[in-house]
């Protein structure tokens, strides 16, 4: 029986190298009005970008005219490496650009596969599209606890990735289940308590947040939990308890998300007196393509000094001049 195109774009996905894919129809988004008051609230902090394009955010069919379907993937990158001051999707290269070419060669295989030019465009964490939304109704998983996408065959140390076509593709059944059941490993093992309920995160009390995202001072309040965890950049706790992570979480598939030797299997103290005292020439070599880099060299020195001894974390001598 010939293959339907639905069928032979899924192929091609995992040919590609992706994980999951998964076909959903475009509309309105499920989650916006949950997502504005989240904004309403505060908890995005200075992440002041991700209340832009508010509309396209609500109804995933205005990106551009014609656009009916969007294809959902995702790539693991790996969740059995042991803990450490960097976390897990930041150690090697970045994931935006690897994933946002990789649905480009999956669009020119689309238009191989129904004989004419398709209009499509990719997302890669990099517009205002609720990606959780759309993979959760192209069948990937379900939203966990402590917000992430879940996942039942491979926990959530994934990213997604997003080709929104002008084509009308059958879409997948939407992931309708909930699989946390009572479990609450997550929001108990958070370290500065950032969960304001099951699936409601503070970004403004997440180590995530503070220490890539936040541009000035980290509170004093939080500089404990962050040297006590020796958390340089990122937070992998929440995942790290998940049973679902515990049980299907795997090695590194992907070249590029093998830890860079700039941080290698370093522990923390190491790698940040190593940001204390690196240049401004060294760190752009070392970090080139490094999703580290969001941080800017000042953050991770920011980030270095709470991790050697709150007491530094203020002083502004570890700024780069």
């Amino acid at each position: 029986m010939t293959a339907s195109l639905e069928e032979r774009i899924k192929a091609h996905a995992y040919a590609l190298g992706f994980d999951l894919v998964g076909i959903a129809r475009l509309g309105p988004a499920e989650t916006s009005p949950a997502f504005e008051r989240w904004i309403d609230a505060g908890y995005a902090g200075e992440m002041a970008y991700l209340a832009r394009g508010a509309e396209k955010r609500r109804d995933t069919r205005l990106p551009f005219d014609g656009v009916q379907s969007a294809v959902v993937v995702a790539l693991d990158y790996g969740g059995k490496a042991p803990g450490g001051p960097v976390a897990r999707y930041a150690r090697g290269d970045d994931y935006h650009e690897l994933i946002a070419d990789r649905l480009n060669a999956l669009h020119r295989l689309i238009e191989d596969a129904v004989g004419r030019a398709v209009r499509g465009k990719p997302y890669v964490d990099t517009g205002p599209i609720l990606e959780r939304d759309l993979a959760r109704q192209a069948g990937l998983g379900w939203f966990g606890k402590n917000t992430n996408l879940i996942n039942p065959k491979l926990g959530s140390y994934f990213f997604l990735g997003e080709l929104l076509l002008d084509l009308k593709l059958a879409p997948d059944a939407p992931f309708a289940t909930d699989h946390c059941g009572s479990c609450r490993a997550c929001l108990d093992a958070c370290p500065t308590q950032a969960f304001v309920e099951p699936r409601v995160l503070d970004a403004t009390k997440c180590i995530s947040y503070l220490t890539i995202e936040l541009k000035g001072e980290i509170p004093p309040a939080f500089h404990a939990a962050i040297a006590e965890g020796e958390h340089l950049y990122g937070c992998d706790v929440c995942g790290e308890v998940c049973p679902w992570n515990l049980k299907f979480s795997r090695e590194v598939q992907e070249p590029a998300f093998e830890a860079r030797a700039v941080i290698g299997e370093k522990d923390a103290r190491t790698l940040a007196a190593e940001i204390l005292s690196i240049s401004v020439e060294d760190f752009r070599a070392a970090f080139k393509g490094s999703p580290m880099k969001r941080a800017k060299l000042n953050g991770l020195r920011r980030n270095a000094a709470i991790v050697l001894g709150a007491a530094g974390a203020g002083d502004p001598s570890h700024r780069t001049p």
